[in-house]
Parts: C-alpha cells; sequence; structure tokens
C-alpha cells in the first residue's frame, strides 16, 4: 500500500517508528485556524486567477468552515497516521467533498504551508502577550501609585544600600515590561510577511497573486524569496528571545517576592490565593507562585536554544529537522503567558508590611551616602574627601552600635568639625528618598508622576 500523501513514488507505508518519528498532529494540532484560513485565501486566489474553477473554491470554502466547526465542537477526529494538521484536513476535505479537495494544494506546498501557518499562529500569540504584559505593568503602576511613600531598603549585592520608596522599585519591572512589549512588537513587524506560494523553494509556474492572499491574510506583503519564505526560521528565533528575556525580567521579581515573603525578612505578604502549605508542616506558607514562575523560565530559555541548535547548520532550504520549531515554541509561549498572568496576580495581591520596610530602610547606614552628600553641597568638601569622612563616621557608629542619626553631633565632629546640627535633617530615610529628585530617581513625586504617566498611557491603549 503506498503512502496516500506522496503517491506512486513509495510502493508501501512507513515503519511504525518512522510514523511515530514522523508525527507532528500531537502539536501542531494548535495551528488549525490557521491552517484553514490560509487554505481559503488560497483557494480563493486560485479561483480568481482561474487556476481551479469557482465552483470547487466554493465546494472547499465550505468543507474548510464544515471541518473548523468540526474541530472547535470536539468531534474531528486527529490521525498520528496523516502526520500533521495540514494532511488532517486536506483528508478530512476530500472526505466530506470529493475530488475537489485534491484542487487545493495546487501551487502551494507543505513547506510554504507551514511557513504561513505558523507566522499567522506566532503573530496572533504575540498580540495576547503584549495584552497580558500591558495588564502587568497597570497592576505594578496602580501598586506603585498606592505605595510612591512607602519608604523601603534599596540593595546593591543583596546588602542595604540606600532606601527607595517601594513605588519607585515596582515602577523599574515597568520599564522592563515596556521594553519586553517592544521586542515582541518589532518581532512581529518583521514576521509580518507572507510566505504563501513560495511552494517548496522555487515558487510555481502557476500565475498565482500573491499579493491578493498576503492582502487576505493581513501580511504586509509578500515574502520576496521563495527560499527564505520556506527555509528561515529566525521569526520564531527572534520571538523566543524577546520571551527569553521577559521570563528573565519576571523571574527576578520572582525571586525577589520570594525572599520578601520569607519570615526572616518579612517585607511583604501573599494571601492565600498564591501560597500554598506543607504536607507535613501546619504552619507553612510557601510562595509557590512565584517558585514555579522562576522555574519554568528554564522551559522558555530552553525552547530558544533548541531552536538555535536545530537551525545553526541547516542549509536551504527546507529540512525536517524543521519540525522541531514549533513543539518548544508552542509550550514557551503558552508557559511565558501563563507566568506574565501569574506575575500579574501576585502584584495586585501583595500587600508591603510598611513598618517592617521602613524600619529595614534604615538598616545599614543606609543614609551615609546623603551623610557624603552634605558634606560636599554644605561644607564644600571634595566628594572623594567626603566619602573617606563619611566612612569614619559609619565606623564609629558601628563600634558603638547606634544608627547614624542617632550619633551625636560630637562624636561626628571629632572626624570633621565643621559638621553641624542641620546634618541630623539629611539622615532620615524619608529625608533620603525625598530628595532623590534627578529625574528617574525615587522622590515620591517622582514615583507619582511616572506611575501617573504610564497608566494614563495604559489608558489610552484601551481606546
Amino acid at each position: 500500500m503506498n503512502n496516500k500523501m506522496w503517491g506512486g513514488r513509495f510502493a508501501s507505508g512507513p515503519d511504525a517508528i518512522m510514523e511515530k518519528i514522523g508525527a507532528s498532529i500531537d502539536f501542531d494540532w494548535h495551528l488549525y485556524r490557521q491552517d484553514i484560513a490560509a487554505s481559503k485565501a488560497h483557494a480563493e486566489m486560485l479561483a480568481k486567477a482561474g487556476i481551479i474553477a469557482a465552483d470547487d473554491a466554493e465546494k472547499i470554502a465550505h468543507g474548510l468552515d464544515t471541518i473548523l466547526s468540526e474541530i472547535g465542537s470536539g468531534t474531528f477526529e486527529f490521525k498520528r497516521s496523516l502526520e500533521d494538521i495540514h494532511m488532517n484536513v486536506e483528508s478530512r476535505l476530500a472526505e466530506l467533498i470529493g475530488a475537489a479537495a485534491g484542487r487545493l494544494h495546487t501551487a502551494r506546498s507543505r513547506n510554504d504551508q507551514v511557513a504561513t501557518d505558523f507566522r499567522l499562529w506566532m503573530r496572533e500569540r504575540i498580540d495576547d502577550i503584549w495584552g497580558l504584559l500591558g495588564d502587568y505593568q497597570r497592576a505594578l503602576a496602580e501598586k506603585a501609585l498606592a505605595h510612591a511613600n512607602t519608604v523601603m531598603p534599596g540593595f546593591t549585592h543583596l546588602q542595604s544600600a540606600q532606601p527607595v520608596t517601594f513605588g519607585h522599585h515596582l515602577l523599574a519591572y515597568v520599564e522592563m515590561a515596556a521594553r519586553d512589549r517592544g521586542r515582541f512588537a518589532d518581532a512581529q513587524t518583521r514576521l509580518n510577511e507572507s510566505p504563501l506560494g513560495a511552494a517548496a523553494l522555487a515558487g510555481t509556474s502557476f500565475p498565482i497573486d500573491r499579493d491578493m492572499t498576503a492582502e487576505a491574510l493581513e501580511f504586509a506583503r509578500p515574502m520576496a524569496n521563495s527560499l527564505d519564505a520556506v527555509s528561515d526560521r529566525d521569526f520564531v528565533m527572534e520571538t523566543l528571545a524577546a520571551a527569553s528575556i521577559t521570563a528573565i525580567h519576571l523571574s527576578r521579581f520572582a525571586e525577589e517576592i520570594i525572599i520578601w515573603t520569607s519570615p526572616l525578612v518579612g517585607l511583604v505578604k501573599l494571601s492565600d490565593k498564591f501560597t500554598t502549605g506543607s504536607s507535613i508542616m501546619p504552619q507553612k506558607r510557601n510562595p509557590d507562585a512565584a517558585e514555579l514562575v522562576k522555574g519554568k523560565t528554564g522551559r522558555v530559555i530552553g525552547a530558544l536554544n533548541a531552536i538555535f541548535v536545530v537551525m545553526k547548520g541547516l542549509p536551504l532550504a527546507y529540512g525536517r529537522d524543521m519540525q522541531e520549531d514549533k513543539e518548544g515554541t508552542i509550550d514557551a509561549l503558552s508557559t511565558i503567558a501563563m507566568c506574565i498572568d501569574a506575575m500579574t496576580g501576585m502584584v495586585r495581591d501583595m500587600e508591603p508590611d510598611t513598618a517592617r520596610m521602613r524600619k529595614a530602610a534604615g538598616a545599614g547606614y543606609s543614609t551615609a551616602t546623603d551623610l557624603a552628600d552634605w558634606l560636599v553641597l554644605t561644607l564644600k568638601i571634595p566628594f572623594r574627601e567626603a566619602h573617606h569622612v563619611t566612612g569614619q563616621i559609619v565606623a564609629k557608629a558601628a563600634e558603638t552600635d547606634v544608627p547614624l542619626h542617632r550619633l551625636p553631633l560630637a562624636e561626628m565632629q571629632k572626624i570633621e568639625q565643621r559638621i553641624t546640627n542641620d546634618v541630623f535633617e539629611v539622615l532620615s530615610v524619608d529625608r533620603s528618598v525625598k530628595s532623590r529628585v534627578s529625574y528617574g530617581g525615587t522622590a515620591p513625586k517622582n514615583v507619582r508622576a511616572q506611575a501617573r504617566k504610564w497608566l494614563k498611557k495604559l489608558d489610552k491603549e484601551r481606546e
């Protein structure tokens, strides 16, 4: 029995393991809407160009609509023996409309068909992710506005550095998410070209209208080179690169949430919605949602690495290796969407312990830089000298185990006699954050302005 897909060249069917390794229907069924849409556009173009009869095109369109309905209702039977979504649809189309179904594949190949379907599918997923990132930004900006005055410790090397506001910290992730959205938007712009009509690799001798199908599928234009159209997957790599960077940003924030919610730190609390208990320790409240976001980052980055490895040594044009472009990508984009959604939920859910944040903000002599700045501004001491003087004052405070604002003025004057009582005005955490008024700084008025700016921008997107 010869293979129905490629006819008389083969006298027998594939070995069982060949059928198993070759089948992609287990994951590329996700592309069914795109496959049907592209086939309808192709059939309409063939009829308009006089390549197939209008009556056959109508039968094809009706049959494809029936298949779409069957898949949507769950009555369609996907067959692994037919390998992929394309042949599953075409086989069922033949059952529904007979010989006319065989005309659909005129002037196209599975090579340009799959490239078209996958670009359409990824274009939609990027839209979904872009929207989810906007929701995430909104949650962050709203929380930032509510906590523009909430003082918390800022860290470098995970050590107390300078006081910042909780709102300022959250706005950092708004900015990261904005760049993430930009990367996805850029990737979508570049992938929005139509491979349909490139056929197997060389184009076709049929008088097709590639502009017509590109317009019908809302592509910006047809791809200009048939070899490139069927053989490159840079649109997959670029989108997965954007997803990987996004995943890393989410993972960093997730790790902070894990640290903050630890009883040893206790800066933030999550409710029962985003925590779980222990099977043996009844007191536990584990930040599992944040841990899972952090863990799932590996799946997204892994998909990017996998497509790099698939493509790195592949000569033009299409190779069956490229079937491996979809399974990891489908999983990765589903995963990143879920992680963004989970992080958005945690941002809305989290409640800072403002008293504990304030106390922690003053620990570790975090206003030492404010003291150095005061020495420069008030006493006109060069900054390097002021840094040295401040270091000596911090050492004295540490020696006597008191915070900077509790160190007696007389002790400071032993180190720098020109210091006056006015210095204590800059040593509180509140005054420290209020003084950081440079553009992009942590001053509460800056935070409020930036949060409102972002909320206004996000509101405009919804109009």
